[in-house]
């Protein structure tokens, strides 16, 4: 274990029912960077995330966050360090979009007590860079699928916290706002120093915006390392039991991966 680790990931199972989802895994995650992890449907990528921010435990193995035993945090302590967007959100309450980013605060503001002006310009801010604030005063319940996505990343961007863990968090949204919010975490990276751990479907996004890659299958990690080291044909043949051609794209300044399609016999 190295101690500047943000989380030591140590030989870790985890199972539904009978059903093993994560086996034996392990996995450091260092500091400053923006991790993507990849992988067929099924293969553990939520359970994983979901035990990094404590939503489960897993059956067997230790995970650390800053070289602590991430059971030693308490719920609001861990809240100031990391913030999820997660794979499935689901608000039936009428609550507006302010009211929702707002929640992102919480962990900071004292019992019984207002938001500060401090908390309240974060949110402000927040909304303005995910060009969400023309609707703040909305009820949730009222937006679509990709506005609440947007909303639900606000309010994890308001946590303000060293550590920032995407469940597909992007998913429903279009290209635009898709490479606006990327384009946000990346920022976060460079200039502020936040590690970011998301799972991602776009192998061609996670090349851009991602620093390192972690491939998943059959809830174990197959390969992870830098983009470079990690984004190859043999790799993805491996994980997607697809055949695939990688080439340096000088558009987007990175690897992409483009695939043949498979005739209709």
């Amino acid at each position: 274990m190295a101690d500047n680790n943000v989380f030591d990931i140590n030989n870790i199972s985890f199972y539904y029912g009978k059903n093993k989802a994560l086996d034996n895994l392990s996995l450091a995650i260092e500091p400053g960077n923006f991790y993507g992890i990849i992988g067929p449907n099924g293969c553990g990528k939520t359970t994983l995330l979901d035990i990094t921010v404590r939503e489960k435990t897993p059956s067997s193995g230790t995970i650390q966050y800053l070289g602590c035993d991430i059971k030693k945090y308490s719920r609001k302590g861990l809240a100031k360090e990391i913030s999820l967007v997660p794979q499935d959100f689901y608000i039936n309450f009428s609550f507006t979009v302010k009211e929702i980013v707002l929640m992102g605060r919480h962990p900071f503001i004292p019992r019984f007590s207002s938001p500060s002006s401090f908390d309240l310009d974060i949110v402000n801010e927040v909304m303005e860079e995910l060009k969400i604030i023309k609707f703040k005063d909305k009820y949730i319940t009222e937006l679509s699928g990709g506005e609440k996505q947007r909303v639900i990343f606000a309010r994890a961007l308001a946590q303000n916290t060293p550590v920032l863990i995407l469940d597909e968090g992007t998913s429903n949204m279009d290209i635009q706002y898709t490479l606006n919010i990327l384009d946000i975490v990346d920022s976060n990276v460079k200039t502020k120093k936040r590690t970011v751990v998301a799972a991602l479907h776009n192998l061609n996004l996670a090349a851009v915006f991602c620093d390192k890659l972690v491939f998943m299958k059959s809830g174990r990690i197959v390969h992870h390392g830098s983009v470079d080291n990690v984004l190859k044909e043999e790799n993805i043949k491996d994980i997607f039991e697809i055949d695939n051609h990688i080439y340096f794209d000088h558009y987007s300044n990175s690897k992409q991966v483009v695939f043949k399609r498979k005739r209709l016999a």
